[in-house]
């Protein structure tokens, strides 16, 4: 029985936060360990360079997430586990579907689109002011990152739906000139994974620094639950939930049966200092192994970069058979 073949990065531009553990890690562990799905796992180091000009942050970010993946139970021998640019096949095969990449298309990028009219409402003289080609660019390389390992499925949030369209419509294109070459992946929206508000209420997002980190040490998780915005309803009134920072983010972790009961603390009126106390407690003792896991790890960065090391070698040996493929196809191949 053939394996479905699914996909999950992370750009290493910042530490791993509760949001990402519940809307792409913890999933995509769980789907690891079925038996009908070949999966990989990669941090998207290229793709921070797009944003991040930080090298210590790049390279911290790196060693995090790989960390963060491993104390939260990825088993590197049963997937392949890696960093992008360790997998100089990708940025070969980047090149291959630039060239049959229409420019309209990326002219449709959503963040392409928005930083042409931030510029344009700043009244700036050049639309594509500030606008790298890596911006630019960035859904190509997102293809390739896909399809270098000819992915089956996709998981992904809802804002990066357009790329997974795009890339669909790239790898059409390069069968559709040079013969069939790629598969077309299918976007995976994973309904069961929560989107989590941040300390603001706005999504949790690295780009909002609302985030809560997954592995923070106690004091400072306290403190940041602490901090989640909630309105001023006093203790004794009744609460709605569904509208609660604080409801959203335990309902991403716990069962039908304690978010049923939560709920009732809310209809008696729970105080809002008492709910974060509850809050914080739950999810610290959720934490507790696998944050004392990650901190081994972090303490130990030969182990970390031997793991990554492991799972690049194995990574290639399947980049390697569908980039001479491709390449072949287009023409770039031994001359017998």
């Amino acid at each position: 029985m053939s394996k479905q073949i699914v996909l999950t990065g992370i750009t290493t531009t910042g530490i791993p936060h509760l949001g990402n553990y519940a809307g792409a890690i913890r999933p995509a562990i769980e789907t690891a360990l079925k038996d009908d799905v070949e999966s990989y796992y990669f941090m998207a180091d290229y793709h921070a360079l797009i944003k991040c000009h930080d090298p210590v942050r790049v390279q911290e970010s790196t060693k995090a997430i790989a960390a963060t993946w491993l104390a939260c139970g990825l088993d590197p021998e049963k997937v392949f586990f890696y960093r992008q640019s360790n997998i100089p096949e990708i940025l070969e095969l980047n090149w291959l579907l630039t060239c049959v990449t229409a420019k309209g298309l990326m002219n449709r990028a959503h963040a392409y689109k928005a930083a042409v009219q931030e510029n344009v409402d700043s009244d700036d003289v050049d639309p594509d002011k500030g606008i790298t080609m890596g911006l630019f660019s960035y859904p190509i390389l997102m293809s390739a990152d896909i399809l270098m390992f000819n992915a089956h499925k996709v998981p992904v949030g809802k804002d990066q739906i357009q790329h997974l369209e795009m890339c669909r419509d790239i790898a059409a294109r390069f069968n559709h000139i040079f013969g069939e070459t790629f598969n077309l992946p299918e976007v995976v929206v994973q309904e069961n994974s929560m989107v989590l508000p941040g300390l603001d209420g706005r999504k949790m997002s690295k780009s909002y620094n609302n985030t809560i980190p997954l592995f923070e040490d106690e004091k400072k998780f306290r403190k940041l639950i602490n901090k989640i915005v909630t309105n001023s309803l006093e203790p004794g009134e009744p609460k709605d939930p569904d509208g609660c920072n604080l409801f959203a983010i335990f309902s991403a972790f716990a069962t039908p049966a304690e978010i049923a009961a939560k709920r009732q603390q809310y209809a008696d009126g729970i105080g809002w200092g008492d709910a974060k106390k509850q809050l914080f407690e739950y999810l610290n003792e959720m934490l507790a192994e696998k944050r004392q896991t990650y901190n081994e790890l972090m303490a130990n960065p030969d182990y970390i970069e031997s793991t990554l090391k492991k799972g690049e070698a194995k990574a290639r040996e399947k980049a390697a058979v569908l980039l001479a493929k491709a390449k072949k196809a287009v023409g770039i191949a031994p001359i017998y």
